[in-house]
């Protein structure tokens, strides 16, 4: 087939016959790509002019919500993707990685998206900051979408999830998408891509797909732009200096060459369930994707003492693994996307050969099951390192099912070794003496963008070394790339601008849609407990009547609670606590007082109390003292379907002399609905 550009709102193929792409396992010529001619400026512009307007219109709650329909939308059509998946040399298992794993972080980010940021246009970072003695002049930093477009350059190996775990948090967002698919996988993004657009979900201008080669994509970038790039050093190297990105500087993130290491502890020895587990991980980190994938295992470092053993049982191991035609139920592991990739690798196992013994040649790969002319195989490959600290095998990334054996003689020769790497995506650790494992970690976590600890007590439920998850960072220093992506809100974060913000309370609470305590306040005649969602507006403030806090208040809450701290309860002891000097009231009585003061009994549009933020005693309190409550509508979260929204009110106790005694912010969710007179 044709693989189309989407550019514009228009599916465009190159001009020419295009490039031929095979079949990895059959040599089938299966799809050919083109974008000679194609117009990438008028794209760019598309992007900055159309995507940009339509995206600005949505809260980042509207733009989740389109991520959790399409995620929902996609799925109804993944078996065509997984029959599509099998052209690139892909077993079903690993195409699960692949395409099961895309849906699955777009659902991520549509739950981040909605549980974590504002349903608003803009997020805040941080408290407000007071700049002045009497609070006039104060600053917030804030989060924008960046107007520009999210370039985004992928690597051949994930074609669906390498574009939705870069796309989902750009367009939570913000920012319109140019993928750019590398082309010898495209088809496969062009049939996710293809899905997507056919739901109608995504406005205009928000995605947009080039498929294959586009040498003058970076001669379009600007300064509000964002690159994201995956692939190897070499390219991201360029990328950093071509003069364009030079010029303009717009926010470059690199995921790059990764030797990635994992380290068998000294108390794993053979007969040990962390001994098996370790084979078990590096022969599945082997297997899967026929080791093309940037998070797997290269270096096994193990202890001097097992090595020998180590290098049985993976060698016996590695035996069982059955490489052929992904199509075949009995093949574990499929070819090479291409024979190019292919030669590549084996030119890697040449070069570390030269300072390692060859266990498992698979350069020399049996007969593939059921593979025709296919000449993109490369079987499991295992070396021994004969210099633990030989330059080349840290500096090699042979992208295929291939490891090397490293032995250690210490922990500080372990620490060299990891470090010797010069940076990796994810690095492992298999071992159940916490001691070791915190020693290490504090070595070498500097190095990595992610550590995983296995041992028996995670079996069960470790999602295994090289699997990034949408919560957790993937990204890596040094030769890694020194780049970030995903990591939950902080992938989000990526695509937007912080900036920080000054001026007078009401200004900011103007610009945030939050009331800054010192911005005017509302009084409305009815409790705000009694507003619906809608009606209530930010500032509106509920001031309640005194309450005197005695000595019997105290003792019955102790009694109450069982909370008899001295402080509390023994005159002599409080009065040498240099804190307090005397009894005073529990902090939590004095949150459950202010309840008392502010709360609105009957049935009305608050719904329930789900927590408390920021809860700070500021001023001990006396039995005698006098305290009251200000209730300040702070902000507001609609859950938009549910019928209801969250709402934060600013707290504060005082006492008679005006002194805050307890700050916080009280956490509840408010219906949309108004209550009739009376509360019925």
């Amino acid at each position: 087939m044709k693989v189309e550009s989407y550019l514009a709102g228009r599916w465009v193929f190159g001009a020419g016959e295009g490039t031929p792409w095979q079949d990895p396992a059959t040599g089938e010529v299966m799809a050919r790509t083109s974008t000679e001619g194609l117009d990438v400026a008028d794209a760019f512009e598309h992007a900055r002019n159309v995507g940009c307007a339509n995206l600005a219109k949505m809260t980042f709650h509207e733009r989740a919500k389109i991520l959790k329909d399409l995620g929902a939308a996609l799925g109804e059509h993944k078996e065509a993707l997984y029959e599509a998946s099998f052209h690139t040399g892909a077993t079903r298992a690993d195409s699960w990685i692949d395409i099961d794993g895309g849906f699955g972080t777009l659902f991520s980010y549509a739950s981040r998206g909605t549980n974590e940021m504002p349903n608003a246009r803009v997020a805040v970072d941080g408290g407000v900051e007071t700049l002045s003695r009497d609070g006039s002049f104060v600053a917030q930093h804030i989060y924008t979408p960046r107007r520009g477009v999210a370039v985004q350059i992928n690597a051949f190996n994930f074609p669906v999830w390498g574009m939705l775990e870069k796309f989902a948090p750009a367009f939570v967002a913000g920012m319109p998408v140019i993928v750019k698919a590398a082309a010898q996988t495209a088809f496969l993004t062009e049939r996710a891509v293809r899905l997507m657009i056919e739901t109608g979900l995504l406005p205009d201008g928000t995605l947009q797909l080039l498929a294959g080669p586009a040498h003058d994509v970076l001669d379009h970038v600007r300064s509000q732009d964002v690159i994201a790039f995956t692939g190897s050093s070499a390219t991201a190297q360029r990328i950093r200096t071509h003069p364009r990105v030079v010029a303009c500087n717009p926010r470059v993130t690199a995921e790059t060459d990764s030797v990635n290491c994992t380290i068998l502890g000294p108390d794993a020895e053979p007969g040990t369930p962390e001994f098996d587990l370790f084979v078990q991980e590096v022969t599945n980190e082997m297997r899967t994707k026929a080791g093309q994938k940037c998070t797997a295992i290269r270096r096994v470092l193990v202890p001097g003492a097992c090595a020998d053993d180590l290098a049985q049982a993976l060698t016996a191991a590695l035996a069982e693994i059955r490489v052929g035609n992904p199509r075949s139920e009995s093949v574990q592991m499929g070819p090479l996307v291409t024979a190019a990739q292919a030669a590549s690798v084996v030119e890697a196992i040449d070069r570390l050969a030269q300072v390692c013994d060859v266990l498992v040649d698979g350069r020399a790969c049996p007969e593939p099951i059921d593979a025709l002319q296919g000449g993109a195989f490369v079987g499991p490959t295992l070396l021994r390192a004969r210099d633990a600290l030989a330059e080349v095998v840290h500096d090699t990334e042979a992208f295929g099912p291939v490891c090397t054996i490293i032995a250690y003689a210490s922990q500080d020769e372990l620490v060299d070794i990891v470090r010797a790497g010069d940076g990796a995506l994810v690095g492992s650790v298999f071992s159940a003496d916490e001691a070791f494992v915190g020693g290490i970690v504090s070595d070498i976590a500097s190095y990595h963008g992610r550590l995983l600890i296995a041992n028996r007590h995670t079996a069960k439920s470790s999602t295994g070394h090289g699997s990034p998850l949408p919560v957790l960072v993937h990204g890596g220093p040094g030769r890694a790339g020194d780049g970030e992506e995903l990591g939950g809100v902080r992938g989000i974060y990526h695509y937007m601008q912080r900036t920080a913000v000054q001026g007078t309370p009401d200004v900011l609470s103007a610009i945030t849609g939050r009331w800054v305590r010192g911005a005017q306040t509302v009084e409305p005649d009815v409790h705000p407990f009694r507003i619906p969602f809608h009606e209530l507006e930010t500032g509106a403030t509920f001031r309640s009547a005194e309450r005197e806090v005695t000595l019997e208040d105290i003792e019955a809450f102790a009694h109450l609670t069982g909370d008899i701290f001295y402080a509390h309860m023994d005159e002599a002891a409080a009065r040498r606590n240099p804190l307090f000097g005397g009894r005073v009231a529990h902090g939590y009585f004095l949150v459950s007082a202010a309840a008392g003061l502010f709360v609105d009994p009957p049935y009305g549009p608050v719904l329930a109390n789900y927590g408390i933020d920021g809860l700070r005693f500021t001023k001990p309190v006396k039995p005698g003292t006098r305290i009251k409550v200000r209730l300040t509508c702070k902000s507001k979260s609609l859950r938009a379907g549910r019928g209801y929204g969250e709402v934060a009110w600013d707290t504060e106790i005082t006492d008679q002399d005006g002194n805050v005694c307890a700050s916080y912010d009280v956490l509840t969710m408010v219906s949309e609905l108004a209550v009739p007179d009376g509360g019925s």
